[in-house]
């Protein structure tokens, strides 16, 4: 297969991956993606759901390989419904990979041509976002300090390095403190280039 022409919005937790993702996805031509969306409408009667299901509920992180293989089933299934269009789309991804060893494992499937990368020096400002999300979701066991502080250590450990895996020359840094509206100029001002270098026009 022709590996899918992509972007990559990656960040720590609380800078904003998932709000320009969806942003972007609604702009033509852009199709946003998201790992939580593949594991939130997983069918768990399936082989592949049952074999997710039995990790996550002992509490175990689900192996790459899996991750992967669910992530190639759900946007394969998105191609056939037609909702991604992979010759007009620049598909945007949010969430996965989320280490190096599955971007090894997505590299067949999934071409990157730009990592912008979401990134605060103000650990406190993103503490303090991440809370207030969780509150207004009614989700407040995320709104504890000390498990929005492991989640970043998480991130620093396991995630981070990802950046290390891509060319230098395809990774942007934005400032993810600001207004959306500021923040989501400045990924467009990266984004929109590599659209208007892949993109064909449906006919």
């Amino acid at each position: 297969m022709t590996p899918y022409k992509a972007v990559l919005i990656f960040g720590a937790p609380g800078t904003g991956k998932g709000t320009q993702g969806k942003i972007l996805g609604n702009i033509p031509g852009f199709y946003h993606f998201s790992c939580g969306e593949v594991f939130r409408n997983l069918d768990i009667t399936s082989d592949l759901g049952r074999e997710f299901y039995e990790y996550s509920s002992r509490g175990e992180l689900v192996p790459d390989e899996l991750t992967v293989r669910l992530w190639v089933q759900a946007i394969h299934a998105h191609t056939v419904l037609g909702d991604y269009k992979p010759l007009v789309d620049l598909l945007i991804l949010d969430g996965i990979p989320r280490t190096p060893q599955q971007a090894k494992l997505m590299s067949e499937y999934v071409d990157v041509l730009k990592v912008v990368h979401l990134h605060c020096e103000d650990e406190q400002a993103m503490v303090e976002r991440l809370r207030k999300r969780a509150l207004k979701e009614n989700r407040y066991d995320d709104a504890d300090e000390k498990v929005i502080r492991q989640r970043w250590q998480v991130y620093q450990r396991e995630t981070f390095p990802l950046l290390e895996y891509y060319p230098q020359k395809d990774v942007v840094a934005v400032d993810s403190i600001g207004s959306p509206g500021r923040v989501l100029r400045d990924v467009l001002d990266q984004v929109v280039p590599v659209q208007d270098e892949h993109y064909v026009h449906p006919l």
